[in-house]
């Protein structure tokens, strides 16, 4: 979904995913238009659980993760940025807690796009974990750290227009219909770099208070359609 200079951790990252799935799995990638290499570098795999979508609607982080999102067959979705290396029990150990929960969120380390150490905890530099104004206030739910039920698309699909960002409404909808759970284990690598789609962290951004504001502003305007949803579906 990006271009940036991690060409060389793609295959490093398919293979920590790959490693983990059952033959009846699927790996999906959905391009947002992408003008690297990463799809040549899928291909090469040449493995039937790797499933490339195209994002052929609106462009950008939201809709494309919907894109992909609304491909996936599974009874249970973990999402993945193109910046992760996952450990090799993350899918063990967050299956273990969607048998009990519908919404899985685990703990990762922060690196830069070298590897060399961030942030040794997401967790502890966010004060993750579930609550919809705690949330609200700072968003402590990550992408490529969650994992959920399939009914949960029910309700958090399609992702509302203008949304801060999809991760954030994916913690909106399971704080306020859901039975979330945050993980205190690592079971990944998170890299930053200055291509990142997602800034849910980022000690490079300083949000202004009336970004902060607008924000809030987008997701309690999304709030009525979500409720009628709920209470007619």
């Amino acid at each position: 979904m990006a271009t940036y200079n991690g060409e060389k951790y793609i295959h490093q990252q398919t293979e920590s995913i790959l490693d983990q799935l059952n033959t009846d799995d699927e790996l999906i990638i959905s391009d947002d238009g992408s003008t690297d290499h990463t799809i040549s570098i899928l291909e090469s795999f040449n493995d039937p659980r790797i499933k490339i979508h195209y994002n052929r609607g609106s462009k950008g982080p939201n809709m494309n993760f919907q894109n992909a999102i609304q491909k996936a067959k599974g009874d249970y979705i973990f999402l993945a940025d193109q910046d992760d290396i996952w450990f090799s029990n993350k899918i063990s150990t967050m299956v273990s807690y969607l048998e009990r929960y519908d919404v899985a969120v685990c703990d990762c380390n922060i690196v830069d796009n070298d590897l060399n150490m961030i942030k040794p905890s997401f967790f502890e530099h966010q004060n993750s974990g579930a609550g919809f104004f705690k949330n609200l206030r700072r968003n402590t739910y990550m992408g490529n750290s969650m994992a959920f039920k399939r009914g949960v698309i029910r309700l958090a699909l399609p992702f509302p227009a203008n949304i801060p960002n999809h991760d954030l409404w994916l913690g909106v909808v399971s704080d306020l219909f859901y039975k979330p759970f945050f993980i205190h284990k690592i079971l990944g690598q998170h890299r930053r770099h200055d291509s990142n789609a997602s800034n849910t962290f980022d000690v490079k951004i300083e949000t202004s208070f009336w970004q902060k504001v607008n924000k809030r502003i987008l997701v309690f305007r999304a709030l009525p359609r979500l409720f009628l949803k709920r209470l007619f579906s």
